[in-house]
């Protein structure tokens, strides 16, 4: 029998889009877990605290209901070096995925770390529309010793960033929105809607 394999999908969450709902989605279809978790993103300013964050992707995690996907907030960790290890010890004899963005691969070689935690690491790359993975990209991250897996997923273009200036409930998940609504969250409040 071979080793679990398990999909890890840090993400800020500011808000949880319908796009981090479509990667979930797909991701539980290919990994035989999938465990995702609320962070701050030092290259980011966010726009709800951490704990808000993490009640959104909480309700987003419930609204798919299954059994292969878990909130694991305690991975949680500004730096992915520190969050991979925090995952190695807590599964240490399975087949870790880090999931990120085709948005994100080309900065992953600026992480802090990156040369001490890729060659140890496996990357896995979904496609975000609108954001193309070049060649040169996946060299740099293999040249680090990374072994990257592009998916075979494409995920709509969804951007939190949007949601924080210009909030719509169709972009975001079904779950998610009354909470936005509920903690006056990116200017909505209920009365508004």
């Amino acid at each position: 029998m071979g080793l679990d394999r398990i999909a890890l999908l840090g993400t800020s969450a500011d808000p949880p889009t319908r796009g981090h709902q479509a990667l979930l989605e797909q991701l539980i279809k290919r990994y035989d877990q999938v465990v995702t978790w609320a962070s701050d993103n030092p290259m980011k300013q966010h726009g709800a605290s951490l704990p808000v964050r993490t009640m959104l992707l909480k309700a987003l995690v419930e609204q798919l209901n299954t059994n292969n996907l878990q909130l694991v907030q305690d991975l949680s960790s500004p730096f992915t070096v520190i969050t991979l290890n925090r995952a190695n010890q807590r599964w240490p004899k399975h087949d870790l995925a880090f999931v990120v963005g085709s948005d994100l691969a080309a900065q992953i070689p600026s992480w802090k770390e990156a040369d001490q935690w890729l060659c140890r690491c496996k990357i896995a790359v979904a496609h975000r529309q609108g954001w193309p993975l070049s060649e040169t990209v996946l060299a740099e991250l293999s040249a680090f010793g990374a072994s990257v897996d592009v998916l075979d997923i494409d995920i709509p273009a969804s951007a939190s960033s949007e949601q924080r200036l210009d909030p719509r409930s169709e972009k975001v998940p079904t779950a998610v929105w009354p909470l936005l609504i509920k903690q006056k969250l990116y200017g909505l409040a209920p009365n508004l809607c």
